[in-house]
């Protein structure tokens, strides 16, 4: 199948990362079937045959953030095989020490790691590439999860839910908005063995229906984060801890503060390519 390549870039004054999680999930709406996020924008592809610029437009005039001015170009691009672009250009296998080691199902499995998860993100975001999603995984490494409840908020390709599962909490629960991460999230629970996994289609209004954890992960971005923060206190039994990533250095104050307003504690950040991971803790 032949596809057509959009490259987007924006000017604003927004955070990029932040468009371009939202603009993957305006497109995927008419068609677009995978993205690239890029230091400059987005990447979309979408069959030849389902391309509309008209309807492209539209959904650019309409979207719905506010002072976004759009750029894109784009090309035809023949088809391929896609597992071997993906190798070639984009996933190479991520290793965090000898614990973890996140690979696609095309790689050769490597012995002498603790956890080998499988992801086929079929070029999405959350296979460990961003320095986010290696903080988080970093910061879980850490953690006794045995027979913990936890909540993968945002869970993309579900790489943090099936790492959780292979750590031994007892009970995994992994939402996202996105149906595309939605489905993807199931295919990659299945390559793992994971099925014990509860996954969810939706945002923060979903929380409720699976009642308390023990630890939240939220890697999301800024924006949203400062939005839910309320919505993960309720759902956190007294002791929990809530990591949160998917935002600048920069951004830490404006977390701790929506944090103590709903009387939870930062305890501790990390930071990688001024990308930054926290802590954060509930009183018992």
């Amino acid at each position: 199948m032949n596809y057509y390549e959009i490259q987007f870039t924006y000017n604003a004054e927004i955070e990029p990362s932040v468009i371009s999680d939202i603009l993957a999930a305006e497109l995927g709406e008419i068609g677009f079937e995978s993205f690239t996020e890029n230091e400059n924008g987005l990447q979309a592809y979408i069959p030849e045959k389902a391309y509309s610029e008209s309807r492209l437009k539209e959904k650019l005039a309409d979207f719905p953030l506010e002072n976004v001015q759009f750029h894109y170009t784009c090309q035809w691009v023949e088809s391929q095989d896609w597992n071997e672009a993906w190798e070639k250009n984009y996933f190479k296998p991520i290793r965090i020490g000898k614990e973890c080691l996140i690979r696609a199902s095309f790689h050769e499995a490597e012995p002498g790691y603790t956890y080998n998860i499988i992801i086929d993100p079929k070029m999405a975001f959350g296979t460990g590439n961003h320095a986010t999603t290696y903080l988080m995984i970093q910061e879980m490494l850490k953690l006794d999860l045995e027979g913990k409840e936890l909540l993968d908020m945002g869970c993309g390709t579900a790489v943090l839910a099936i790492l959780a599962q292979m750590r031994g909490a007892s009970r995994v629960v992994a939402i996202d908005i996105d149906e595309w991460a939605y489905n993807n999230a199931l295919e990659n629970i299945r390559l793992n063995h994971t099925e014990e996994i509860q996954v969810a289609l939706g945002g923060a209004e979903r929380i409720p229906e699976f009642v308390s954890f023990d630890v939240v992960f939220a890697n999301i971005n800024r924006n949203i984060l400062l939005n839910d923060i309320c919505h993960y206190n309720h759902c956190m039994k007294p002791g929990a801890l809530l990591f949160m990533s998917g935002f600048y250095t920069e951004d830490i104050p404006a977390l701790r503060k929506e944090c103590e307003k709903n009387g939870l504690q930062i305890a501790s950040f990390s930071e990688k390519d001024n990308w930054a991971a926290i802590k954060v803790c509930k009183k018992a």
